[in-house]
């Protein structure tokens, strides 16, 4: 290797291993920052809180690599042209792209690492922090209930709320409990307005405080027929006020190290995805053509078509009303009004599937595309931040430091943008997954053109010189007097 390619790697590889470490050290703190109140004081290991860090960081990798890469390219380049080191190698003879030639092959070698890293090992982390964290919120239920689905982390117990709020989340809207304690015994159902969760560190039970609600309960004798129980007494009352105790002793006992929680989108492999796509198509494809088949067995569509051809060879008027008399086109307006509301109806009640069974095929989909295109985005955000460093030629943290993070603030936020698209639907998994690189490649390829041309980052005279020449051709023009002795000798 030439000690000009040496020099120029050191130039870089010292920033980049500085910058990678810190970025990664502050995702990693917003990351524990983020579930430091569901760990904090829930009677948690320092082994599994540094395992949780662990799995972060290896989450994130992918995520910092990029960002050290952009950082450290304008860092490098900035201070060489600050130095005047760029001026030496131009008056020398080497261009601009012979000496980025080496940082381009290292940013080619690291797009290969971040591709290694979100195809087995980020698959990997998220996984077992899945599941570590979800073991650690039945540390304390209360944190892991989720609004608008039944939560049944509580054993013998089914919980479903509209909404969580409250500084501590702990206050409910529209709850709705149901007691499975006593399957062969009584039957509970209490349901409320408004509810309250408290519960204490280290006790074994959880209190309910529910407000405005009712209480049903079925009194059945274990081993009573179905006639017998038909017979059996029930008690139902309101409340103002009404307070459960729920034994959650059995939570503490959970392992944290338990797995239950794989095979979704993002702790798959590219490999794994790919495989898993077919047979999401089929089931979905499936379930929309049996919806098609419920749906024209209700409009009775191909009856319709039959009525339609046949009424061609009659004479028969075009409005089929006026066929009939007016009782009789009651009767049709309201048979069609009722086939109408049950075809709408059965629409409503299968639009919640449709939206789940496409977005849970299309968060696959994307994550397949995705994973490829962000392993690129070293190599993308190195052609943009070597030309940047050269035509702003300011080295250190201050400058690029806000240049870089500007950058990769617009190209995540582009790749998170196109991902939701993609996910609802709105545009294609493939054009979500790559819409960051669309959006930042013709960027790079700019820059470099002006890096290698030698310009600024921007050429003022671009934009003023039309309005200049404009308003010089409205001004009248003045005529010149004959000077008869200007052009003798």
């Amino acid at each position: 290797m030439k000690i000009l390619d040496r020099y120029i790697l050191k130039s870089f590889l010292v920033p980049f291993f500085a910058t990678f470490l810190i970025v990664l050290f502050v995702l990693v703190m917003q990351a524990l920052w983020q579930t430091f109140e569901n760990i904090a004081g829930k009677g948690i290991s320092l082994t599994f809180i540094f395992k949780f860090l662990y799995y972060t960081a290896l989450m994130i990798i992918p995520q910092a690599l990029p960002i050290g890469v952009l950082l450290s390219s304008i860092m490098a380049l900035g201070s060489l042209g600050e130095n005047y080191e760029f001026a030496a190698a131009k008056s020398a003879g080497i261009s601009l792209q012979r000496l980025v030639r080496p940082l381009a092959i290292l940013a080619i070698f690291l797009s290969g690492i971040n591709f290694l890293f979100l195809n087995n090992v980020y698959p990997y982390a998220v996984f077992k922090q899945l599941n570590l964290k979800q073991n650690i919120k039945k540390k304390q239920p209360a944190m892991a209930l989720i609004p608008g689905s039944f939560n049944t982390e509580i054993p013998n117990y089914q919980i479903k709320f509209e909404e969580k709020y409250g500084e501590d989340e702990n206050l409910l809207k529209k709850v709705l409990i149901y007691d499975l304690k006593s399957r062969k015994g009584n039957q509970k159902v209490i349901t409320a307005e408004r509810g309250k969760i408290v519960s204490e560190e280290g006790s074994k039970y959880m209190t309910f405080i529910l407000y405005d609600g009712n209480y049903y309960e079925e009194h059945i004798k274990s081993g009573s027929s179905l006639i017998k129980r038909k017979r059996m007494p029930s008690s139902n009352a309101t409340f103002k006020e009404y307070e459960m105790n729920i034994d959650i002793s059995s939570l503490s006992q959970e392992d944290l190290d338990d797995e239950r929680y794989k095979g979704r989108h993002n702790m798959l492999s590219i490999q794994q995805i790919n495989d898993t796509l077919p047979d999401l198509k089929n089931n979905y494809d499936e379930y929309v053509g049996l919806r098609t088949k419920s749906l024209n067995s209700i409009l009775k569509v191909k009856k319709l078509y039959a009525y339609q051809d046949s009424l061609k060879t009659k004479n028969i008027a075009s409005n089929l009303l006026e066929n009939f008399n007016l009782n009789n086109k009651i009767n049709i307006l309201n048979n069609a009004i009722a086939v109408t509301s049950r075809a709408e109806n059965n629409i409503k009640s299968n639009t919640n599937n449709f939206k789940f069974k496409r977005k849970n095929l299309n968060l696959y989909d994307t994550e397949f595309y995705n994973r490829i295109a962000f392993s690129l985005s070293c190599l993308l955000l190195f052609f943009i931040g070597a030309p940047l460093g050269s035509i702003i030629r300011k080295g250190g943290f201050g400058l690029p430091m806000i240049l870089a993070i500007s950058i990769y603030v617009i190209y995540f936020f582009s790749n998170t943008f196109g991902k939701n698209l993609a996910e609802e639907s709105t545009v294609s998994s493939m054009l979500g997954g790559w819409i960051a690189i669309l959006i930042m490649l013709p960027i790079a390829i700019l820059l470099t053109r002006r890096a290698t041309k030698d310009k600024g980052l921007f050429n003022i005279d671009i934009f003023t010189q039309p309005i200049l020449q404009f308003f010089k051709n409205l001004r009248p023009k003045i005529p010149t007097k004959y000077d008869p002795y200007k052009n003798t000798k």
